[in-house]
């Protein structure tokens, strides 16, 4: 896929360890795109999970992908503050159809006031068992669940308020472009 340009509207699709789809978010704008990540906005965006539903995301987010962290981080930009979700998944790829990664069940969600809970450990269990995750595979989801806890207690990147500002900025000024 030729890499997108600021301003596109590109699909993400989360897949499970087996090979199998798990969530597609219809359209992201794409707001940067650098050699090591993507930085993009849902807002409103329709969601399809792998049984079928669909939902709709309620508020804009930025999210942010990157080549070499096995983590994402959706920003979730809400009335009370900033929400982050963080999910413990593959560095990510892009083809034709889609930004594509692998999630690995475990989560970290940030609320608005600053507390940390580290989310669905019985999934990442169940499934490690089910689908024989390896011992590397394991060793580099911890370790990346320490780098992410360690950019969420810095502040850093996509943590940080004024990251999120200048990227909410860029996509409401993309936005009027298009009108």
């Amino acid at each position: 896929m030729q890499v997108p340009k600021e301003g596109d509207y590109i699909a993400i699709q989360s897949y499970k360890h087996d090979g199998s789809l798990h969530r597609t978010w219809k359209e992201t704008m794409v707001l940067k795109t650098s050699d090591n990540s993507l930085i993009g906005c849902n807002d409103h965006t329709l969601v399809t999970e792998d049984d079928g539903r669909h939902w709709v995301t309620r508020e804009p987010a930025i999210v942010f992908f990157h080549k070499h962290y096995w983590f994402n981080v959706i920003a979730m930009i809400r009335d009370n503050g900033v929400a982050y979700y963080c999910n413990l998944a593959t560095p990510y790829t892009l083809d034709r159809q889609a930004l594509k990664y692998i999630d690995y069940d475990l989560d970290v969600k940030v609320f608005p006031d600053g507390e940390k809970r580290l989310l669905d450990v019985d999934e990442y269990k169940a499934h490690s068992a089910q689908w024989h995750y390896s011992p590397e595979i394991d060793h580099i989801l911890k370790e990346s669940t320490k780098v992410l806890v360690d950019w969420i207690n810095q502040g850093k990147g996509p943590f940080s308020q004024a990251y999120v500002d200048l990227w909410y900025r860029r996509y409401q000024e993309l936005l009027h472009r298009r009108a």
